[in-house]
């Protein structure tokens, strides 16, 4: 009879050690697959994000914020007044709110950001910071481009953490792309 108990007791045993592992594999097997797929989504998403910056909307409004005078809330007012310059700083603006946003909720990796677009980021917002920092005081608007400024911030702490990268705007980059001048080259 104890036979019997023991074997019992065996099967019992292993039949929960089975169990164990098998749910332990389980268990792998599925945050692995999360994983996959977050990696996939954040590609995904990162791709969206690439292929914003390369539409036509995208860059006609690119070269109407490359010409225009933001120092102040006076400029900001009377940017206000041209439907042209209003539609393109605010797809650009906004499209940098909103990489912001993703990169303060981890749902983009600053990596990604500051290899493709630290050049842009780290130009738009140290042109038009001055200005910015204007309209949030006299509009009594506190968050106005606070994401940006966000992006722009972490862009910067990554170059400082990733010096290899080179993370510049070229000088008088706003003037067009015939009059970049790239100090390194005549070195």
């Amino acid at each position: 009879m104890s036979e019997v108990q023991t074997i019992g007791v065996l099967v019992t045993t292993v039949s929960v050690t089975v169990a164990a592992i098998y749910y332990t594999m389980t268990l792998k097997t599925t945050q692995r697959n999360m994983k996959n797929t977050l990696e996939t989504r954040q590609a995904q998403l990162f791709m969206n994000i690439y292929k914003a910056t390369y539409s036509k909307e995208w860059c006609d409004a690119n070269g109407t914020v490359f010409r225009t005078e933001f120092k102040n809330h006076a400029d900001w007012v009377n940017m206000r007044g041209d439907d042209q310059k209003t539609r393109a700083f605010s797809i650009i603006a906004d499209w940098l709110e909103g990489i912001g946003v993703l990169v303060r909720e981890k749902l983009v990796d600053i990596r990604l950001v500051s290899e493709l677009n630290s050049g842009f980021i780290k130009w738009w917002w140290e042109t038009y910071r001055q200005g910015i920092m204007d309209v949030r005081e006299k509009s009594s608007f506190p968050r106005f481009m606070i994401e940006a400024e966000y992006l722009y911030n972490r862009v910067m702490d990554y170059a400082v953490a990733h010096p290899e990268l080179r993370i510049a705007t070229p000088q008088n980059w706003a003037l067009g792309a015939d009059k970049l001048e790239y100090p390194e080259a005549n070195a």
